[in-house]
């Protein structure tokens, strides 16, 4: 197989021009995202640059400490995101969710470095940091799902929550309709993506290692337990973090304590 062709900066510059075609639709359409784009296209661009600046000296130190204080903080990044995005309050929410993800992640990640990849060291920045990083990634959006779907089922459903409630129903109890529903909702697109990979799709970590030079069917491998990987890790976590949030939001009497902060 051949060896992974490296990109000019010059050449991706000029892709970058490409661009023109959405501006220009915005304006078109009037959609208003000029801005926006440009500004979220100039972050990508920095913060992936300066990562991937780190990365090329984490790699290179290859420090099992400096590995764990990244991926916690990689963690926390990505539980202070979905507390945001799913527009609920940091301060009853974020530990829950990031214990939630940590609880997903650690076992699955160190399973893979362990006992499937087997890299030397087994915290290899090399692997560690960017499978750390497609299994969080992955999970974010499954986890604002959730959230959100928990807390629209509170004001939807008021009345069916509050009936348990006041029958002698314990919030757990209460609530277990809701928080069915809500992993039900966050898991849906995954088994959508694991039904259809191969058929509609041809996933990212199989084509960047094909792009890369490897064998399709060592890629093939890699991104069967990846995605393995994601959906263990996704469902864990989002019933981990929607059982901590709700004891942490919710009275033993019943009475719920937060709500989303929607415009």
């Amino acid at each position: 197989m051949t060896t992974v062709v490296d990109i000019p900066w010059t050449v991706l510059t000029l892709f970058f021009t490409t661009l023109a075609i959405p501006l220009g639709l915005s304006r078109y359409y009037q959609l208003k995202i000029e801005n926006e784009l440009l500004i979220s296209v100039a972050r990508m661009t920095i913060q992936l640059i300066l990562v991937g600046v780190y990365l090329e000296f984490l790699f290179e130190l290859n420090s099992l400490s400096i590995n764990l204080l990244w991926l916690l903080a990689m963690i926390l990044i990505g539980a202070i995101s979905i507390v945001g995005k799913a527009q609920l309050p940091k301060k009853p929410v974020l530990g829950s969710v990031a214990l939630g993800l940590f609880i997903g992640l650690t076992p699955v990640l160190f399973l893979i470095c362990l006992a499937v990849v087997k890299p030397t060291p087994f915290y290899n920045a090399q692997y560690l940091i960017p499978l750390a990083g497609m299994l969080l990634g992955n999970s974010l959006s499954g986890n604002i799902v959730a959230l959100q779907n928990l807390f629209t089922s509170f004001e939807q459903r008021k009345a069916e929550y509050e009936g348990a409630i006041s029958l002698g129903a314990s919030p757990r109890y209460a609530t277990l309709p809701f928080v069915r529903d809500a992993i039900r909702k966050s898991i849906a697109p995954s088994m959508a993506t694991m039904s259809t990979s191969g058929l509609v799709t041809l996933p990212g970590m199989m084509t960047g290692q094909i792009l890369g030079g490897a064998s399709p069917m060592v890629a093939i491998k890699y991104q069967l337990m990846i995605m393995i990987a994601i959906f263990v890790m996704s469902i864990v976590a989002v019933a981990v973090t929607l059982s901590l949030t709700i004891r942490n939001s919710i009275t033993p009497s019943g009475r719920i304590l937060i709500t989303t902060n929607k415009n």
